[in-house]
């Protein structure tokens, strides 16, 4: 079953449940997963709970703790259709590994060793950490 069919069927399900904010989150998903111009679903997904991360830090920020909780909730919810994502433990070995594979020693290999970390592993982790990581791993 592809992304898009799970989240139809679990938009039913939250209908017949009654939960609204489930509903609600995964019917405003499945609007822009459905839009002509729209990249693949897990890209959309990806890109939904990015904008609801954010949203949270400056509800945080604003002390609007109603609205930071409600995107809390909405970040759970949608995380539950995203795959596993490597802790930071496993990524950090996964980025030496690289960095030591292509011979990238130095500051200025930051961008080539950020492409080659995203081109095998673009959906298991996540920019920022893999970025940070990278900026350790690749020294002053």
């Amino acid at each position: 079953m592809d992304l898009l069919e799970r989240i139809t069927r679990d938009v039913t399900e939250a209908m017949r449940s009654g939960d609204t904010a489930r509903r609600d989150t995964l019917r405003m998903l499945r609007a822009q997963i459905l839009e002509p111009d729209a990249p693949d679903a897990l890209t959309v997904l990806k890109r939904a709970v990015k904008t609801r991360r954010e949203s949270l830090e400056q509800y945080e920020a604003a002390g609007r703790k109603d609205l930071a909780d409600a995107e809390r909730r909405e970040i759970e919810i949608l995380e539950a259709y995203l795959p596993r994502s490597m802790d930071e433990a496993e990524a950090r070995k996964v980025i030496a590994e690289i960095a030591a594979a292509q011979g990238f020693t130095s500051k200025r290999d930051m961008g080539k060793l950020m492409q080659a970390i995203m081109a095998e592993h673009r959906d298991t982790i996540d920019g920022k950490l893999a970025s940070r990581l990278a900026a350790e791993i690749l020294g002053p």
